[in-house]
């Protein structure tokens, strides 16, 4: 009976694939360099790239420019609906949210935030923009847009509170929901790819929509950058919520 050897590569990537199924490596997790690794299993980096190719088609690492090879992250399910929390959805799937904002400005609202907030065009408005993640990996960039005069001060609350949620709630909007959501996909720019820790040109899920309080009055134009590798969005009628992470 002849005895099939495994490649050497093949040893490498099953090796890999261990320390992530293990928990050595973790999502987010820098793999060694092809110098480290091909030092540690004795072989040339073109083998050690076979194996890192082969892992890659799998969905199990990601490579980044500049920045070497990394652990993928298995995609976070992101409810579009009428009123789920971001947050919320993230913990009970048991993964941690976070949510970092980078700054809050007052400026005069553009023709179409000012449609979308059903306002005057050049309104003051007040725009957020930042960062969402999971396990402390950023998962999509978010830009906000409230009506300043309906929200007085909520800047404020905004950077005091950084949950949308709770500052609309300290604002006297105690419930909100989505009234629609559009979906469109678009490559990330260099700033964009910077900021969420990708390949310049990767896929991103971009949601636009309004949020209306309970009288149907709009509170909220949000758009998100989702990550597309990161994250998988999942259609829920019944439910809503936030716009943005």
């Amino acid at each position: 009976m002849t005895e099939t050897r495994i490649a050497i590569w093949e040893s490498i990537r099953d090796a890999v694939r261990r320390d992530i199924s293990e928990g050595s490596l973790q999502p987010g997790d820098q793999l060694p360099t092809e110098a480290e690794l091909s030092a540690r299993f004795g072989v040339n980096r073109h083998t050690v790239r076979r194996a890192l190719a082969d892992l890659a088609e799998a969905g199990l690492v990601r490579a980044r420019r500049g920045a070497g090879v990394f652990v993928a992250m298995q995609p976070v399910e992101y409810p579009l609906g009428r009123r789920v929390r971001f947050h919320k959805n993230l913990a009970l799937a048991g993964r941690l949210p976070g949510r970092r904002l980078d700054f809050v400005r007052l400026q005069a609202a553009s023709r179409i935030e000012a449609e979308a907030l059903e306002i005057a065009p050049g309104a003051p408005v007040y725009v957020s923009e930042g960062i969402s993640t999971a396990d402390e990996h950023p998962i999509a960039a978010f830009r906000a847009v409230f009506p300043a005069e309906r929200l007085p001060g909520f800047d404020e609350l905004l950077r005091r509170l950084s949950s949308v949620t709770e500052a609309l709630r300290e604002s006297g909007i105690s419930d909100y929901t989505r009234a629609e959501t559009r979906i469109d996909a678009e490559p990330a720019t260099p700033v964009q790819a910077g900021r969420l820790h990708l390949r310049e040109g990767a896929l991103l899920m971009v949601t636009r929509g309004v949020n209306r309080d309970v009288a149907g009055v709009p509170v909220e134009y949000g758009t998100t950058w989702f990550v597309a590798e990161r994250v998988s969005l999942v259609m829920r009628p019944e439910t809503g919520g936030s716009l943005v992470p």
